[in-house]
């Protein structure tokens, strides 16, 4: 039998906090995950304002929620953006997600980081991140561009452009570096496959701006 939609909203919900406790090697427990990680709670507060505003009755509760949750956790997600599951927001001060942007599954988001706009024209107007995207710190991505993906943004960068699969981007503005083929795979009867370079600490993608 089916779950109920509020136990599969609940189960969304820990989802969201086990993602946050196996991607962060500072967390210790799930509860002190649950208890003290704004990022997380951000993304509950988001969750369930988006539910909300599916209802034009409750749009405007949906907005006070967005507003309440910013004041609380430093982070700024409309309600009608559209969020897949287990993003993970590490620290998340200053952090803002627009109407119209669209992210995808197991996306990594660090403090900082804008997915906003160039225009104030109606229709979309925020970019769309594909799955496993990683942004840095202070990283800004505007308008309505497509970040492909395992796509990584640098810290501090200024995208404007659409960013390939598994591309890295960095600089202001952000200049794409497209990961070089690999060598033929054995096992793949000699089909040539492009991955991204491994990136160990998201530190490495860090381009300050003097």
């Amino acid at each position: 039998m089916a779950d109920s939609p509020a136990r599969a909203f609940l189960r969304l919900l820990r989802e969201d906090a086990e993602v946050a406790r196996a991607q962060d090697p500072a967390a210790d427990s799930l509860l002190s995950v649950v208890l003290t990680y704004p990022g997380v709670h951000a993304v509950w507060h988001y969750r369930l304002a988006h539910a909300m505003w599916q209802s034009p009755l409750l749009r405007m509760p949906a907005r006070m929620l967005s507003l309440a949750s910013r004041l609380f956790t430093g982070v700024e997600i409309h309600p009608a953006a559209r969020i897949g599951r287990r993003l993970f927001i590490d620290h998340g001060m200053g952090l803002v997600i627009g109407a119209t942007a669209e992210v995808g599954d197991d996306c990594l988001l660090f403090h900082g980081v804008t997915l906003g706009g160039r225009t104030m024209n109606p229709g979309k107007r925020h970019p769309t991140l594909g799955d496993r995207v990683m942004v840095g710190s202070g990283a800004k991505v505007l308008g309505p561009l497509w970040i492909g993906d395992d796509a990584k943004i640098g810290a501090n960068a200024v995208v404007t452009k659409d960013v390939p699969n598994g591309a890295v981007a960095v600089g202001v503005p952000a200049k794409n570096k497209v990961p070089a083929a690999q060598p033929p795979d054995p096992t793949s009867n000699g089909r040539s496959r492009s991955t991204p370079r491994t990136i160990e600490d998201p530190s490495q993608l860090i381009e300050y701006v003097i």
